[in-house]
């Protein structure tokens, strides 16, 4: 019998030992620093000017005015919201993509109040129906993809993407219902002259969005390490089978934390139409509910964790749009630097769980 000498290959990838917290911030932060330096070189070679301008114009994008503070610290509040509704859905290995269309669904019941009610009930009741009926939307809009997948194992990647296309498809309907002028496919600010439905200004009219923000992510931090219902959630994330065996009903968490994931997108989406743009458009949630997936996952579903993502995320989008205009390149260029800090961030998780082994000289397999 012939024996065959293979050789083994120079490096294989091999699971790490789990690293300390330290060290694993310690990598993200090369990552991020990598990042930075490697979108500093892109932005010179485009337009030749020194990268310290580069990292001015990342940063004036983003805080270079209090109006853009303020602009930023709101968008990182509803990106932020967006995230703590997706995460408990996530925990529990329910793979919810339909934040998107859960976000403009409540953003559509709002705008339904805000026009059907104008003038049936005052101001302060219009506000109460649009919270109720936005979290209404959005819970509904949680919950079918909920049922099928617990009544029929269904593939919720699929049906929560679906839905998403379905939301759209409604308030571009009834943006034809309601466009101001007719024709123009557009409904423009609503109710500007009586401000019925706008939410109301604390200090400014943007400490509204990030209150809620703080709020909710104080609630999911409780909900999920101090609750009942946080521990039957990464149980069934776990293992489905042993939260059978415990006793936990597992269709009916899944359904219920459905319910709260849509809900919680639909504030985010009333805080959209009632408080931010005063309208209902098609792009509302602007991509949000997707990002949200990858700041929820890079936070580890760790809610105050999430506050630094949404914000590192936010921070380089306006700055990259900031850069674009300063050096004169389309918003194109800012979306492909966005992308080099999202890339080097996700890939360096890789370096976080797994390592290269090489192979050693002059080592065989036979």
């Amino acid at each position: 019998m012939n024996k065959s000498t293979l050789k083994e290959p120079l490096f294989h990838v091999v699971k790490r030992d789990e690293m300390k917290k330290q060290q694993e911030w310690l990598v993200r932060g090369i990552a991020i620093v990598f990042a930075l330096i490697l979108c500093a070189v892109i932005t010179t070679v485009f337009t030749g000017d020194n990268p310290l301008a580069v990292y001015k114009s990342i940063f004036l994008g983003a805080f270079g005015s209090s109006r853009k503070t303020w602009i930023t610290l709101q968008n990182i509040s509803i990106l932020l919201i967006i995230s703590l509704a997706l995460t408990p859905a996530f925990r529990m290995k329910f793979w919810n993509i339909g934040g998107e269309g859960q976000v403009m669904i409540g953003g559509l019941a709002s705008a339904v109040c805000m026009i059907c009610f104008k003038n049936v009930f005052p101001n302060a009741v219009v506000i109460v129906l649009m919270i109720i009926t936005s979290m209404a939307a959005g819970a509904l809009w949680g919950f079918i993809p909920a049922f099928f997948k617990a009544k029929w194992n269904t593939n919720e990647t699929l049906s929560t993407l679906m839905m998403n296309y379905i939301a759209i498809q409604l308030v571009a309907f009834f943006i034809i219902v309601w466009e101001v002028p007719k024709g123009s496919g557009k409904i423009g600010i609503i109710n500007q002259d009586t401000n019925i439905g706008w939410l109301p200004e604390i200090g400014n009219k943007y400490w509204l969005t990030i209150i809620v923000a703080i709020v909710i992510t104080v609630f999911i931090y409780i909900y999920q390490k101090y609750t009942k219902h946080g521990y039957e959630i990464s149980v069934v994330g776990e293992s489905k089978n042993t939260a059978r065996y415990v006793g936990i009903k597992v269709e009916k968490v899944i359904i219920r934390t459905m319910l709260l994931s849509g809900a919680l997108c639909g504030i985010a989406g009333m805080l959209l139409v009632g408080g931010v743009n005063h309208t209902i458009t098609t792009t509302i949630a602007d991509g949000q509910g997707f990002t949200a997936v990858m700041v929820s996952w890079l936070a580890k579903f760790n809610p105050i964790t999430m506050v630094a993502t949404s914000f590192l995320i936010v921070f380089m989008d306006r700055g990259a749009s900031e850069i674009s205009t300063a050096f004169g390149l389309n918003q194109s260029f800012a979306d492909i630097l966005t992308g080099v800090l999202l890339f080097c961030i996700i890939g360096c998780e890789f370096f976080i769980r797994y390592k290269l082994s090489f192979r050693k000289k002059g080592k065989e397999e036979k």
